[in-house]
Order: C-alpha cells, then sequence, then structure tokens
C-alpha cells in the first residue's frame, strides 16, 4: 500500500471517530511530528528496558488484551 493510500484509508477511519478525546490525542501526535522525535540514547534504552524487566517482575504489567479492550472504549 503506497502511502497516498495510506493517508486516504486513515482520513476516512478519523471521519468515523466519535470521540471528542480521541481526536485531541490525534491533533497532539500531529503537533508534535515525527520533526520533533528525538531517538533514545542507548543509555536511556537500556534504562526504559531495566525498568520495563523490573515492572513486570512486581506484576505492574497490563496484559496485551486489557489494553486493547480500552483503546477500543477510546472510539
Amino acid at each position: 500500500m503506497n502511502i497516498q493510500t495510506r493517508k486516504l484509508k486513515f482520513i476516512q477511519e478519523f471521519l468515523k471517530v466519535q470521540s471528542e478525546e480521541l481526536i485531541s490525542r490525534l491533533e497532539k501526535i500531529l503537533i508534535n511530528n515525527e520533526d520533533n522525535f528525538n531517538p533514545f540514547s542507548i543509555e536511556e534504552l537500556n534504562a526504559r528496558i531495566d525498568q520495563s524487566l523490573q515492572d513486570s517482575k512486581n506484576d505492574m504489567i497490563t496484559e496485551s488484551n486489557n489494553l486493547l479492550f480500552k483503546i477500543k472504549q477510546w472510539y
């Protein structure tokens, strides 16, 4: 699928959105677009990995199916 087709598909899906909160989130993403993206340094990435592993050990995680359920409620 080329980028133009993807954009059109995205627009079609966006027009179906009824959640004002979701629209606000998407606006923020567009405002803070990829031009402002700063990749993690190796140290930052390792720190995040360590924190994720610690969270997992402490049972501070969300199952993917629960997360998907919550995401569906945004619409």
